[in-house]
């Protein structure tokens, strides 16, 4: 009997442990449970997925939200529209399938979970589920495989969920979280992206269709033809649920059955073709949405264009094949409108699928800018008084400085309007070297061509001729700045998205002589002949460039209503046999430009941009910059300021010989040794013989220059050129290197020094006279 008593003791004692055992255990598990719950039970979801469309209304594309999934794999989810007011008869369907005691329960249903339960368990497998919408969204925040333990968070969660926020909250934030199939998300993201309508305007039929997706969203995918058939069927078990609680009536139910019956497999927008394009609105809008534009519809009105941006890939791809032998392999083209600064087409490559770089978009490449460059250095010396409209510049050898035109000529004195658009290397350099590389390099960098932050002696002098890099839409942004009477100012992808204020880096001046110079066709000449791809029937003031070994060809043009960039080159930076800006993409610009315009080369229009304020229109001999009385060959048209009128000009040109009809030209004494190699009859003047005061200087070498041998260039061959400027002209003078006498020539006539390292001494004498020139100094390495 003791012994009995004793084992049930013992077992009383075993099965007590074993119940406190499993409390403890079951204390654990629900504790661990809370505290997953606790920190789960918050409602959050990504932001809204903006919808962009171009500036007609016509679909882009949509910015999803990025993810990884289980299984490390990328993918792309849409959607997560915010519900402001909840719509009634969306949210009569959804409960009426989803949660039909929503407003009752805490969070989790027992009747649902009870129900559930006995079907699964009498009929051996899972027939329906228990979830609420509360535990619907605790899923969906966190997803995860539904075992036992998941099934238990989510309902912890959701009972927090629910004594934490109203039940209207929760409502709201399933509406934006639940799925409806091909990555759309919420209720107001489907509707739009479906049925191209805000959630308020759906009818009885299309909020079945819509509720029945979530269900099943890869089986019932409305896009496919056996995925609305489902869909349909249990939109039509949603509509008969609505009709038994006396939700819809039965008039509305007929019609909304006939409706759901003609329903036809959905087809949401389509992505044009214009990738760099929409990629580029998706960096530019990804994180945040513009001012004025909700989470609840965060549809997005581009700048673009998409007739004009697909206008533009056919002229580019047409145009862009008639160069492929020549080795051009891509082009990049950007058409932004004067004033808004709107990008109204931005074409990348001639095709994101093209082998040859095509997912590269080159309006974002730094690449060598050529001379397109140069406007911004003639801008720069006008605003600080550096150069007047009337001045003469020279386009001369400059020896072993080593710059030289790509043509490989000298077109000796010219106007600035002349020698820009004519883009002669030589004087931009002078004008760059005049200027300061440190200063002109900070201007640069003002008006967002660069960002670098090095030093501008890494360039040196080639920075005017292509070696600083840049883009091509930083080129359009500071190239506005001239089309724009001298305000830069970002260019505008968004309508209606704040921007910052334009900033003022050029007068108005300034900005229409540049302007002015760039749009005169006869200024062009004989660079650029007439009626080429440079000249159109409207005003349009235009800038080439090509880089060097012909890697990249540009060119940047306005007109009165927009500015069209052109870059033509190859991914991998190869040259090109002999295509330059010229020949390549002020063609492919022209067509843009006429295209645009609607014009032909047969229209004509107003042929000139407005003019500077307080300027009047002189004609200026082009020689000598002085104005003309009718006797100095020719002349262009300037604009000068009545304070800066030069002198009258009334003798370039004169009538020698016997019977007056030998033409001799009277030449600066700078440029008569340049005249007198092109073959020019000039005018001589006697050599002075009297005891008057003689000047001299030394125009090249430079002072306190510094110049580079080049080790590919035989010893015997490096040469620096010495020349000389005297007034008045006398018949010889000495050249002193070093304090030695080391030729005695003609002062018209340039003099060869074999150079030789290390620092020397250049100077000028007359012989048998005092007069000397200042010594310049020269370092050769």
């Amino acid at each position: 009997m003791a012994a009995g008593r004793s084992r049930r003791g013992w077992g009383r004692a075993a099965a007590l442990a074993g119940c406190c055992a499993a409390i403890v255990v079951l204390a654990v598990v629900g504790i661990a449970i809370g505290r997953e719950a606790s920190q789960r039970a918050v409602l959050v979801a990504p932001a809204a997925t903006p919808l962009l469309y171009d500036r007609n209304g016509t679909f882009l594309t949509q910015i999803g939200h990025q993810h990884a999934d289980g299984d490390g794999e990328t993918r792309v989810d849409y959607g997560f529209w915010t519900v402001d007011g909840l719509p009634e008869r969306v949210v009569q369907a959804t409960l009426a399938l989803e949660d039909r005691r929503f407003w009752d329960h805490p969070g989790v249903d027992p009747l649902a979970l009870g129900r559930a339960a006995w079907q699964n368990l009498t009929r051996g497998r899972r027939v329906s589920g228990a979830s609420t919408i509360a535990m619907q969204v605790a899923r969906m925040q966190n997803p995860a495989p539904r075992t036992l333990w998941s099934k238990a968070v989510e309902a912890g969660t959701a009972l927090l969920l629910t004594a934490r926020y109203d039940r209207e909250a929760i409502l709201r934030h399933y509406l934006r979280l639940v799925p409806y199939g091909n990555g759309s998300h919420g209720i107001a993201h489907a509707a739009r992206w479906y049925l191209d309508k805000p959630v308020a305007d759906l009818s009885w039929a299309e909020i079945a269709l819509l509720a029945s997706v979530p269900q099943s969203p890869t089986a019932m995918n409305p896009l496919r033809g056996d995925g609305l058939a489902k869909a349909k069927l249990r939109g039509r078990r949603v509509l008969e649920t609505l009709a038994r609680q006396d939700v819809v009536p039965e008039p509305h139910l007929a019609v909304a059955r006939r409706q759901l019956a003609a329903l036809k497999p959905l087809r949401p927008p389509r992505r044009p073709d214009a990738l760099h394009a929409v990629l580029r609105l998706s960096d530019t809008l990804r994180g945040a949405l513009p001012a004025g534009v909700t989470s609840s519809d965060p549809r997005i009105r581009t700048t673009l264009d998409l007739p004009v941006q697909q206008a533009l890939a056919t002229i580019a791809r047409r145009q862009l094949a008639g160069w492929r032998n020549a080795g051009a392999e891509q082009t990049a083209v950007m058409v932004v409108e004067r004033g808004s600064r709107a990008v109204l087409a931005s074409l990348g490559s001639s095709d994101y699928g093209d082998r040859h770089s095509g997912a590269i978009d080159f309006t974002r490449i730094q690449r060598s800018p050529g001379s397109t460059l140069k406007p911004f250095i003639y801008a720069l010396a006008l605003e600080r008084g550096r150069l007047k409209p009337s001045d003469v510049m020279a386009d001369l050898p400059e020896g072993a400085s080593g710059i030289g035109n790509a043509d490989g000529a000298f077109l000796g004195p010219m106007l600035p309007r002349q020698a820009l658009a004519n883009s002669r290397n030589v004087p931009a350099t002078n004008l760059l070297r005049d200027l300061g590389l440190e200063t002109t390099f900070r201007a640069l960098r003002d008006l967002g061509l660069h960002d670098l932050e090095v030093p501008a002696e890494s360039f040196g002098l080639s920075m005017a001729i292509g070696s600083l890099p840049t883009t091509l839409d930083r080129l359009m942004r500071a190239y506005g700045a001239l089309a724009e009477d001298g305000v830069v100012a970002d260019l505008a992808w968004v309508q209606g998205a704040p921007r910052p204020a334009g900033r003022r880096v050029f007068s108005p001046d300034t900005a229409r002589l540049v302007t002015l110079f760039l749009a005169d066709p006869m200024a062009r000449l004989p660079s650029f002949p007439r009626f080429g791809p440079s000249e159109y029937p409207f005003p349009v003031a235009l800038k080439t460039g090509t880089s060097q070994g012909y890697r990249d060809a540009w060119i940047v043009a306005w007109s009165g209503r927009y500015m069209v960039g052109v870059w033509v080159g190859r991914g991998d930076a190869g040259t090109m046999s002999q295509l330059s800006g010229a020949r390549t993409a002020a063609r492919l610009a022209h067509a843009v430009l006429l295209r645009l315009h609607g014009t032909t080369p047969g229209d004509l229009a107003d042929p000139g941009f407005a003019p500077p304020h307080d300027r009047v229109p002189v004609e200026l001999c082009v020689y000598g910059g002085k104005r003309s009385a009718g006797g100095c060959g020719q002349t262009l048209t300037e604009w000068v300021r009545p304070s800066e009128m030069p002198a009258v000009e009334e003798a370039a040109v004169l009538r020698t010989g016997v019977d007056g009809t030998r033409l001799e030209l009277a030449m600066a004494p700078a440029h008569r040794a340049w005249a007198r190699g092109e073959g020019y009859p000039l005018a001589e003047t006697a050599a002075v013989v009297s005891a008057a005061p003689v000047h001299l200087l030394v125009s090249t070498p430079e002072d306190e220059s510094r110049i580079w041998r080049n080790p590919e260039v035989p010893a015997g061959l490096q040469k620096l050129a010495l020349k000389a400027v005297v007034e008045p002209r006398v018949p010889e003078v000495v050249w002193y290197v070093d304090g030695r006498p080391f030729a005695v020539t003609d002062p018209d006539v340039p003099v060869f020094w074999p150079v030789q390292p290390g620092l020397h001494r250049f100077q000028l004498r007359l012989p048998g006279r005092p007069e000397v020139s200042r010594t310049i100094k020269v370092v050769i390495e």
